[in-house]
Parts: C-alpha cells; sequence; structure tokens
C-alpha cells in the first residue's frame, strides 16, 4: 500500500463562503465504507448573529427629511402615514420648509417621548447648512405591528 500524505490545512469557513471541498485522495473508497444510513457530515457554522434593524424614529425621520426637502415626493410616504399626517405633509412639502442650498439637510439628532404603549412622540433636529430646525412627529404602532405617522410638524416658517 502507497504512503499517504497528510492534508495541507484547510482555511476555517464562514459563515458567508462554502466550506472547501474535501482533499481526500480516494474519495470513492471513503464513501463505499460509510455505512448507507448514515448522515452527511456537515461543517459546523459560527453562530450568526442579527443584523440590528433600524429605529422606527430614526426611519421615519429620515424619511419625513427626505420629503420635506424636497428629496422624494410626498406620495412615496402615503403607506407609511395615517389619519391626517398625510395631508399635513402635503402642506408642508409645498414650502419644503426643510430644503437648503449647498450641502444636503441631515437628521442631527433624535428623541422622542412615549405617552402610552404603542405610541412614540419624536422630535428631531435638522442640521440645514449653518442651521439647525426643527422637526416633530407622531408615530403609532398598527394592528398589523406596523409604524405609521399620525401627525407632522416643523418649526416656524422661515421668512
Amino acid at each position: 500500500m502507497p504512503p499517504r500524505r497528510a492534508a495541507a490545512p484547510r482555511p476555517a469557513a464562514t459563515p458567508l463562503t462554502p466550506p472547501p471541498a474535501p482533499t481526500d485522495p480516494e474519495p470513492t473508497r471513503a464513501r463505499a465504507s460509510a455505512a448507507p444510513d448514515a448522515a452527511p457530515e456537515t461543517a459546523p457554522t459560527a453562530p450568526r448573529t442579527a443584523v440590528p434593524q433600524p429605529r422606527p424614529t430614526d426611519l421615519f425621520a429620515d424619511r419625513l427629511l427626505a420629503v420635506l426637502s424636497g428629496q422624494r415626493p410626498v406620495h412615496w410616504m402615503l403607506r407609511h402615514t395615517a389619519g391626517r399626517a398625510y395631508d399635513d405633509l402635503i402642506r408642508l412639502a409645498e414650502r419644503s420648509p426643510l430644503r437648503t442650498r449647498g450641502s444636503r439637510p441631515r437628521v442631527h439628532d433624535i428623541g422622542y417621548y412615549v405617552p402610552r404603549d404603542g405610541a412614540l412622540e419624536v422630535f428631531a433636529r435638522i442640521a440645514a447648512g449653518e442651521r439647525l430646525r426643527a422637526l416633530a412627529f407622531r408615530l403609532e404602532l398598527g394592528q398589523d405591528l406596523r409604524w405609521r405617522c399620525t401627525a407632522v410638524e416643523t418649526g416656524p416658517q422661515q421668512p
């Protein structure tokens, strides 16, 4: 019988890449000796970590900023609003209160208050050029477990 060579060390498999193929020089003999009822070997995988989901306050602040700065049309928020919020958003978007010249406005800071379970009252400071502007909105959790904006306001109208 010829001497067997040692297999080269294999790189560790990651959860995103398949494990390397076996380097057994005699794969048919190894398979033939295995019992037909034996379960196939599986490579151990590292535990997957959950991808952090954005908070609804952050998500809605970004969405509302996109509409109120003119980057997105108002109807983009139609399925994310409930009650009078869509009408308020149409009225506010006509003025484009968060539109700036030069740099794009961005969310500077967010805070919120929980008046009851399933409701959030959120305020956001929007950095628009050299100024900070205010954005306030209310989120309510629907029966389908989706957050919807039910009210939206911006700071006083600029002269």
